[in-house]
């Protein structure tokens, strides 16, 4: 159960940015679902490739846990990942 928790932070935390983005990006013609699809997927990457090198940077256990810093890491990175992501497929959609 442990487990679950830092990707259930990075999904929620990736919904969160893929929407602020779908919001400030107008120019794509994107619904509320692929938004909040593309922000969990991006949040989930994310979180994962970046969020331990911020757990890191913010004092968190490299090995994982549910210190502060981790979870900081998790919500930053899962943040910076749905928007990202969120951002890419809006201009993918955008073209077409």
């Amino acid at each position: 159960m442990e487990a679950l928790i830092p990707i259930i932070i990075q999904a929620i935390s990736g919904a969160v940015g893929g929407g602020v983005v779908g919001k400030f990006v107008q120019s794509a013609a994107m619904n509320m679902l692929p938004k909040i699809l593309a922000g969990v997927v991006g949040g989930v990457g994310g979180g994962t490739a970046i969020g331990g090198i911020i757990a890191g940077l913010l004092g968190g256990n490299p090995a994982g846990g549910m210190d502060i810093g981790n979870i900081l890491g998790d919500v930053i990175g899962g943040a910076a990942g749905g928007g990202v992501l969120t951002g890419i497929v809006g201009a993918i959609m955008a073209k077409r």
